[in-house]
This record gives structure tokens, C-alpha cells and sequence, in this order.
């Protein structure tokens, strides 16, 4: 599915990707930006949990879900790596989280990844901290 945009007349400026700090108790979450294939197989033959945010900047839906799942994200108790990745400037890498992990390219989408294999894969609205809290 791809992004929508006021009839596709209006373009949107791209946002610039800042990280985002939220404390729950001692506890901080925040993203790791991705950058290089490296990255995806050491998620890849990590033990644990991982999300995966895949985020076009140039899209005000992506930035809408992005900003609920971090309204949300202190939901998600555990042990979790948070990594964002803006698939603008790293499409090599957006493909090669789909090929690693057997997923379909969208965006948003957000992957939870556990022990290297993908199990729970959401995009647009369907992505919710709280469906990745129930899967911990």
C-alpha cells in the first residue's frame, strides 16, 4: 500500500528523525537508527525481542503511526531493542529486512522480531504497542 497524500497534489517536506527518549520507572526506550545491512543480521542472530519501525519521512501516515506506537511504546515491559529505520535514505536496507525476515515491504510497517525470526508484522493502523506488548 502506498502512502496517500491529499489527492496526491500536495507533497510532503521531509521530517527530520530525531530520537525519542521516554522514561517508564529506570527504564528509557529508544531507537537505534538503522543504517546498514550489518545491522539487520546481528538482529538476526540476536536472542530476545526486537522492533523493527520501518518509516518513510516523507509520509504523514507513517509519521502518525510512529508518533501513537511512541505515545504507546511504555506498554512494552522487557528486554526490547527498539530500531528505526527511514527507508528514504536506506532502501537497500528496507529490501534486505524483507528478504531476511520473509516479509512484504510496506510503510509504516513495524516488525517485532524474536530469537531472528519475524513474528508479528503490522503496517499502517494495525501497528500498536500494545499488540507487541501481547506478544512479549
Amino acid at each position: 500500500m502506498q502512502c496517500w497524500n491529499l489527492a496526491q497534489t500536495v507533497y510532503a517536506l521531509p521530517i527530520a528523525h530525531t530520537l525519542k527518549l521516554k522514561e517508564e520507572g529506570d527504564k528509557m526506550h529508544n531507537w537505534t537508527d538503522l543504517t546498514n545491512a550489518s545491522q539487520i543480521d546481528d538482529i538476526k542472530n540476536a536472542d530476545g525481542y526486537s522492533v523493527i519501525f520501518k518509516h518513510s519521512t516523507r509520509c504523514s501516515i507513517s509519521m502518525m503511526a510512529k508518533r501513537s506506537f511512541e505515545r504507546d511504546w511504555d506498554v512494552i515491559t522487557g528486554n526490547v531493542n527498539f530500531y528505526f529505520l527511514d527507508l528514504i535514505n536506506h532502501r537497500d536496507v528496507s529490501a534486505y529486512i524483507a528478504e531476511i525476515f520473509k516479509v512484504h515491504h510496506e510503510s509504516p510497517q513495524l516488525l517485532l522480531i524474536k530469537d531472528g525470526e519475524c513474528i508479528l508484522d503490522a503496517s499502517h493502523s494495525d501497528i500498536s504497542a500494545d499488540e507487541v506488548a501481547e506478544q512479549l
